[in-house]
Protein backbone atom coordinates (compact mmCIF):
# COMPACT_ATOMS: atom_id res chain seq x y z
CA UNK A 1 0.00 0.00 0.00
CA UNK A 2 2.86 2.38 0.81
CA UNK A 3 4.32 1.88 -2.68
CA UNK A 4 1.00 2.80 -4.30
CA UNK A 5 0.65 5.93 -2.17
CA UNK A 6 4.19 7.08 -2.97
CA UNK A 7 3.62 6.28 -6.66
CA UNK A 8 0.44 8.36 -6.58
CA UNK A 9 2.21 11.29 -4.93
CA UNK A 10 5.07 11.13 -7.41
CA UNK A 11 2.59 11.12 -10.32
CA UNK A 12 0.90 14.24 -8.92
CA UNK A 13 4.03 16.24 -8.08
CA UNK A 14 5.20 18.80 -10.67
CA UNK A 15 8.86 17.73 -10.62
CA UNK A 16 8.56 13.95 -10.80
CA UNK A 17 5.25 13.26 -12.55
CA UNK A 18 5.47 10.09 -14.69
CA UNK A 19 9.27 10.20 -14.87
CA UNK A 20 9.42 9.47 -11.15
CA UNK A 21 6.23 7.51 -10.51
CA UNK A 22 6.62 4.69 -13.02
CA UNK A 23 10.28 3.84 -12.27
CA UNK A 24 9.60 4.01 -8.53
CA UNK A 25 6.62 1.67 -8.77
CA UNK A 26 8.41 -0.86 -10.98
CA UNK A 27 11.53 -0.76 -8.77
CA UNK A 28 9.30 -1.56 -5.80
CA UNK A 29 7.60 -4.60 -7.28
CA UNK A 30 4.57 -3.25 -9.13
CA UNK A 31 4.17 -4.67 -12.64
CA UNK A 32 4.94 -2.07 -15.31
CA UNK A 33 1.38 -2.09 -16.73
CA UNK A 34 -0.13 -1.46 -13.29
CA UNK A 35 2.43 1.28 -12.65
CA UNK A 36 1.49 2.80 -16.01
CA UNK A 37 -2.24 2.76 -15.24
CA UNK A 38 -1.83 4.26 -11.76
CA UNK A 39 0.64 6.95 -12.80
CA UNK A 40 -1.09 7.97 -16.05
CA UNK A 41 -4.53 8.12 -14.44
CA UNK A 42 -3.34 10.35 -11.62
CA UNK A 43 -1.08 12.48 -13.80
CA UNK A 44 -3.98 13.10 -16.20
CA UNK A 45 -5.92 14.55 -13.26
CA UNK A 46 -3.28 17.25 -12.92
CA UNK A 47 -4.81 19.29 -15.76
CA UNK A 48 -8.24 19.89 -14.18
CA UNK A 49 -6.77 20.31 -10.69
CA UNK A 50 -4.16 22.80 -11.94
CA UNK A 51 -6.74 24.67 -14.01
CA UNK A 52 -9.10 25.03 -11.04
CA UNK A 53 -6.20 26.17 -8.85
CA UNK A 54 -5.17 28.82 -11.39
CA UNK A 55 -8.73 30.01 -11.86
CA UNK A 56 -9.37 30.43 -8.13
CA UNK A 57 -6.04 31.45 -6.60
CA UNK A 58 -5.10 33.76 -9.45
CA UNK A 59 -8.45 35.54 -9.19
CA UNK A 60 -8.02 35.95 -5.44
CA UNK A 61 -4.52 37.39 -5.83
CA UNK A 62 -5.62 39.85 -8.54
CA UNK A 63 -6.95 42.10 -5.78
CA UNK A 64 -3.32 42.79 -4.82
CA UNK A 65 -2.00 45.55 -7.08
CA UNK A 66 1.61 44.32 -7.09
CA UNK A 67 0.48 40.81 -8.03
CA UNK A 68 -1.86 42.08 -10.75
CA UNK A 69 0.90 44.22 -12.33
CA UNK A 70 3.47 41.43 -12.14
CA UNK A 71 1.13 38.75 -13.48
CA UNK A 72 -0.03 40.97 -16.36
CA UNK A 73 3.59 41.53 -17.41
CA UNK A 74 4.47 37.83 -17.20
CA UNK A 75 1.32 36.70 -18.98
CA UNK A 76 1.69 39.27 -21.76
CA UNK A 77 5.34 38.35 -22.32
CA UNK A 78 4.48 34.64 -22.44
CA UNK A 79 1.61 35.27 -24.84
CA UNK A 80 3.79 37.30 -27.20
CA UNK A 81 6.58 34.72 -27.08
CA UNK A 82 4.47 31.56 -27.40
CA UNK A 83 1.55 32.75 -29.53
CA UNK A 84 3.22 31.95 -32.91
CA UNK A 85 3.93 28.37 -31.85
CA UNK A 86 0.41 27.85 -30.49
CA UNK A 87 -1.14 29.37 -33.61
CA UNK A 88 0.99 27.08 -35.79
CA UNK A 89 0.59 23.79 -33.87
CA UNK A 90 -2.45 24.47 -31.68
CA UNK A 91 -3.51 22.00 -29.05
CA UNK A 92 -1.70 19.17 -30.87
CA UNK A 93 1.59 20.95 -30.15
CA UNK A 94 0.56 21.15 -26.51
CA UNK A 95 0.00 17.39 -26.44
CA UNK A 96 3.39 16.77 -28.08
CA UNK A 97 5.04 19.08 -25.56
CA UNK A 98 3.59 17.09 -22.66
CA UNK A 99 4.45 13.77 -24.36
CA UNK A 100 8.19 14.47 -24.14
CA UNK A 101 9.25 12.92 -20.81
CA UNK A 102 11.84 15.53 -19.88
CA UNK A 103 11.96 17.96 -16.96
CA UNK A 104 9.61 20.94 -17.38
CA UNK A 105 7.54 19.29 -20.13
CA UNK A 106 4.82 17.54 -18.16
CA UNK A 107 1.15 18.02 -17.40
CA UNK A 108 1.74 20.86 -14.93
CA UNK A 109 3.80 22.97 -17.33
CA UNK A 110 1.49 22.21 -20.23
CA UNK A 111 -1.61 23.21 -18.29
CA UNK A 112 -0.07 26.41 -16.97
CA UNK A 113 1.13 27.33 -20.46
CA UNK A 114 -2.29 26.64 -21.97
CA UNK A 115 -3.96 28.70 -19.26
CA UNK A 116 -1.62 31.64 -19.83
CA UNK A 117 -2.23 31.51 -23.58
CA UNK A 118 -5.97 31.21 -23.21
CA UNK A 119 -6.25 27.80 -24.87
CA UNK A 120 -9.74 26.32 -24.59
CA UNK A 121 -10.14 24.26 -21.42
CA UNK A 122 -11.60 21.19 -23.15
CA UNK A 123 -8.84 21.13 -25.78
CA UNK A 124 -6.25 21.62 -23.06
CA UNK A 125 -7.55 18.63 -21.12
CA UNK A 126 -7.63 16.44 -24.24
CA UNK A 127 -4.12 17.53 -25.26
CA UNK A 128 -2.75 16.93 -21.76
CA UNK A 129 -4.45 13.52 -21.60
CA UNK A 130 -2.98 12.49 -24.97
CA UNK A 131 0.46 13.76 -23.95
CA UNK A 132 0.34 11.95 -20.61
CA UNK A 133 -0.66 8.68 -22.30
CA UNK A 134 2.25 8.92 -24.75
CA UNK A 135 4.72 10.07 -22.10
CA UNK A 136 3.69 7.20 -19.83
CA UNK A 137 4.24 4.74 -22.66
CA UNK A 138 7.71 6.16 -23.35
CA UNK A 139 8.72 6.08 -19.68
CA UNK A 140 7.32 2.55 -19.27
CA UNK A 141 9.22 1.34 -22.34
CA UNK A 142 12.45 2.84 -21.04
CA UNK A 143 11.92 1.29 -17.60
CA UNK A 144 11.07 -2.15 -18.99
CA UNK A 145 14.02 -2.11 -21.39
CA UNK A 146 16.29 -0.87 -18.63
CA UNK A 147 15.20 -3.64 -16.27
CA UNK A 148 15.88 -6.24 -18.96
CA UNK A 149 19.31 -4.80 -19.69
CA UNK A 150 20.38 -4.88 -16.05
CA UNK A 151 18.96 -8.30 -15.28
CA UNK A 152 20.17 -10.25 -18.30
CA UNK A 153 21.66 -13.53 -17.09
CA UNK A 154 25.40 -13.71 -17.50
CA UNK A 155 27.11 -16.90 -18.50
CA UNK A 156 30.62 -17.85 -17.39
Amino acid sequence: MKVIIVTALLALLPISELRGAIPYAVANGIQWYNAYLIAVTLNALVAPVCWIFLETVHRLFLSWKWYRNLSEKIIERARNKLRPAVEKWGWIGLGLFVAIPLPMTGAWTGTIGAWILGVDRKRTFLAILAGVIVSGAIVSAIVVLGVHIFFVPTYP
